[in-house]
């Protein structure tokens, strides 16, 4: 995806005009961001854009407004993160790959993936996720099967996924079915391909990258309690 696809696929919302003054606005004086950032799903709507598929208008018009931005996206980027709802927040995770900040945000990736909120977890793990060193994103594919998150939606997951990986997806499915409970089906997939391509050995013995198998989207001291 990139902005000028957006903003073609834009071309229907509600009120155009708007969306034009704001992104030049932007561009010519960044402090007004927070305000068009707010204002962009009342004067854009939310509803699917057909032209791009898996954004809405207002995810799509707010990430306009932080590729308008003249500098500083990774600064301007946080701040309407961290003061934002859940929709905002979203937005600014699926922008984080249309702008020219490096790795400078992915500490707003490991805050989506704490959260228990599957929106945030899936756009966490888009293209931006490839600032994820192994560990991290290990965790959040293990993050995304307990929480029901689709592994379609893990950007480069074929690529990225390893035998640190399967280890734990092992630890996983051998926990999960002493319990008499089903290993989601995309999860146990992986494992199998993961498994034919001649991973090691899986399962709770599989070295240290095995350990990490209780459920992650439960706060370590509740588990602990």
């Amino acid at each position: 995806m990139t902005p000028e696809r957006l903003r073609a696929a834009l071309r229907g919302v509600p009120d155009p005009e708007w969306l034009d003054a704001a992104i030049e606005r932007v561009a010519a004086d960044p402090a007004t961001v927070p305000r068009f950032f707010a204002a962009a799903a009342r004067r854009c709507g939310r509803g699917p854009l057909p032209d791009a598929p898996g954004w809405t208008a207002d995810e799509a018009a707010r990430a306009l407004l932080l590729a308008a931005l003249p500098a500083d996206h990774a600064g301007h980027a946080a701040d309407v993160y961290r003061h934002g709802d859940a929709a905002e927040k979203l937005a600014v995770l699926r922008a984080l790959p249309l702008l020219p900040i490096g790795a400078e945000c992915e500490p707003l990736l490991h805050d989506a993936i704490r959260t228990n909120d599957t929106r945030l977890i899936a756009a966490a793990l888009g293209p931006y996720s490839r600032h994820l060193d192994a560990d991290a994103w290990r965790q959040a594919v293990l993050k995304c099967v307990f929480t029901g998150v689709p592994l379609a939606v893990v950007h480069d997951l074929d690529a990225r996924a390893d035998a640190g990986l399967a280890a734990m997806l092992g630890g996983f499915a051998v926990e999960r079915r002493a319990a008499g409970r089903e290993v989601p089906a995309d999860a146990a997939a992986l494992l199998d391909r993961l498994t034919a391509a001649g991973s090691p050995t899986v399962g709770p013995a599989a070295g240290p990258a095995a350990s990490p198998v209780a459920d992650p989207a439960v706060p370590s001291d509740a588990r602990k309690a």
